[in-house]
């Protein structure tokens, strides 16, 4: 079953955008990517500067064990740093085929 995970968040006040997207990206390469049940990604931007990230993976298990470390992983501790974590707004869902 796929899981589509969800997080909304803006920056740090002190955060640069451009600065933040590549931070984002390398902490998608080097972290999430390679993560057992990681299929996907997307990031994107409202214009009132809210970021919409979408997760998706094959099990409920790989995205339980892949939050599970993202707090204490080395590769996202920039990224981790650049996001105002009081915004934080995660949701979890179950894809549903047409």
């Amino acid at each position: 079953m796929t899981v589509v995970e969800t997080i909304r968040f803006k920056l740090r006040a002190d955060v640069d955008d451009a600065a933040f997207q590549d931070v984002n990206r390398t902490m998608e390469k080097e972290y999430m990517r390679v993560r057992p049940g990681f299929l996907s990604r997307s990031t994107a931007r409202s214009a009132d500067g809210e970021y919409l990230v979408t997760v998706q993976w094959r099990s409920p298990e790989a995205a339980e064990a892949t939050i599970g470390a993202f707090f204490a992983a080395p590769e996202t501790q920039e990224f981790l740093a650049a996001v105002d974590l009081e915004t934080v707004q995660p949701g979890r869902y179950q894809l549903i085929a047409p």
